[in-house]
């Protein structure tokens, strides 16, 4: 490999190897090597259970109230595929990974591609230098994506929030009801509407049941005053002491079909 990638690659990610074999093997993958246990599969797997173990800690710590199924929620969401293939994209990771003939152009490259080599590369920076030098560089980097998931306060889980709100405000659970379908059998959308009681709420169409009933959870966290959206689009889910209880009530109790 050209020395000056391996340079570049240590400009990104802010450490400086003693090991230089350690980064050259986090940045090749399989199709490069001449065997599998030569690329950096053996690193992705050490850097995800640091990952892990970072994100978990540190939540640990900051979160000293929050209960184990809202710490999981949260860190399966920026401990995930796509978080990771985002962060190295803008970091440019993905422009260092050493690719066989027949991949493509990096454009073109799947996400689990570049989140694999952000996780090689934790793995190459564990072993060079310890947890410590490997947790800086996470939370470098993560720490705005930990605070922002935390601000918005839903994880992208919208059914959930709508069940556990309901709860609290002691109402019984949502329903997800499929009232419409479309498209062939291999490319089908569902309508999906929810219903709280006897109030129906305004349907939803998404790509697939999960889609819609995500989808729906959300407008009827919207048409009941649950949750708000911002001039950028961003949706936060509002606190029970901001929530206007009689307009809750009253909508929870119209028996409306159409919310």
């Amino acid at each position: 490999m050209d020395p000056q990638i391996l340079h570049n690659a240590e400009q990104a990610l802010g450490h400086v190897f003693s090991d230089k074999a350690l980064l050259l093997r986090a940045l090749k993958h399989a199709s490069q090597a001449d065997s599998r246990v030569e690329s950096n599969e053996r690193l992705e797997f050490l850097g995800d259970s640091v990952l892990g173990l970072v994100i978990c800690d540190y939540l640990y710590q900051i979160y000293p109230n929050s209960l184990e199924g809202e710490l999981t929620k949260i860190k399966s969401n920026i401990v995930s595929r796509r978080t990771c293939a985002e962060l190295a994209t803008d970091m440019g990771l993905v422009d260092f990974l050493q690719l066989g003939k027949g991949m493509g152009t990096r454009k073109e490259l799947p996400q689990s591609l570049a989140a694999a080599v952000f996780e090689s590369l934790i793995g190459a920076l564990y072993l060079d230098a310890g947890l410590q030098a490997a947790r800086e560089f996470i939370l470098r980097q993560m720490r705005p994506v930990i605070d922002e998931v935390a601000r918005l306060g839903h994880q992208d889980n919208f059914k959930s929030v709508l069940q556990q709100a309901l709860q609290r405000l002691g109402h019984m659970n949502p329903a997800y009801i499929v009232v419409d379908e479309s498209g062939p059998d291999h490319a089908k959308c569902f309508q999906v509407c929810v219903q709280i009681a006897e109030t129906r709420f305004t349907p939803s169409w998404g790509n697939s049941k999960k889609e819609a009933e995500q989808q729906s959870a959300l407008d009827a966290l919207l048409a009941l005053g649950l949750a708000r959206k911002d001039d950028d689009g961003e949706i936060g889910i509002l606190e029970d002491s901001e929530l206007d209880q009689e307009r809750l009530q009253r909508l929870l109790d119209s028996g409306s079909k159409d919310v």
